[in-house]
C-alpha cells in the first residue's frame, strides 16, 4: 500500500514550499498537466501558472511536463511554459520519465514528480525512487477512467491520511 503514499500532500501547486524543495537537493521537477496544472478543458496556462513556472525557473529547476494526454494537447499546452514535455507518457510505466530524467540530467533521486493521481503519478514517482507529492485535482469533471480509480484513490489516502497522523 505504501507505494501509493506520497511523500507530501498538498491542495494546489502553488501551496509546494519550492525554496525548501531547493534547499534539500532537489533539482528536477517533473509535473502531470491534467488537473494538476490546469482543467482538461483549459488549451493555455493561464498568468498566474506562467508567473509560478518563471519563478520555478529562477530557483534553478529543471522543469518538465509528463502526461498520459496527446501530443496536439501537450504541446499546446506547453507553448508559452517552454519546457520539456513527454506526451503519450503512458504513466504509471517508467520509460517517459526515465527520459525526462536523463534530458534534465540529474538522478531521480534529486527529482520531485508532482501530479493528482496516486494509480499514475505518485506510484511511477515512487517506482523510480523520486520525490511525490500529491496534489487535490483542479476540477471535479473527470476522464471516465479516473472517474473509476477516484473511489479505490480515496480508500488509499484515508489510510495514506490516518498513517501520517499517527506519525
Amino acid at each position: 500500500m505504501k507505494q501509493f503514499f506520497p511523500d507530501e500532500y498538498v491542495s494546489s501547486i502553488h501551496k509546494i514550499n519550492y525554496k525548501e524543495l531547493r534547499r534539500m537537493g532537489y533539482e528536477g521537477l517533473m509535473f502531470d498537466l491534467d488537473n494538476t496544472l490546469a482543467p482538461y478543458d483549459r488549451a493555455h496556462p493561464d498568468e498566474e501558472l506562467l508567473r509560478q513556472f518563471s519563478y520555478l525557473k529562477k530557483l534553478g529547476f529543471r522543469l518538465a511536463l509528463v502526461s498520459n494526454n496527446n501530443p496536439k494537447r501537450v504541446h499546446a499546452f506547453n507553448e508559452r511554459l517552454k519546457v520539456d514535455a513527454y506526451p503519450r507518457a503512458n504513466k504509471p510505466l517508467t520509460r517517459q520519465l526515465r527520459r525526462a530524467i536523463r534530458k534534465m540530467d540529474i538522478s531521480p533521486e534529486k527529482t520531485v514528480f508532482i501530479g493528482d493521481q496516486l494509480f499514475t503519478d505518485v506510484w511511477v514517482g515512487k517506482r523510480l525512487k523520486c520525490r511525490t507529492i500529491l496534489v487535490k485535482p483542479i476540477q471535479d469533471k473527470e476522464q471516465w477512467v479516473s472517474r473509476i480509480k477516484r473511489g479505490l484513490e480515496m480508500m488509499i489516502l484515508r489510510r495514506y491520511m490516518k498513517h501520517r497522523k499517527n506519525e
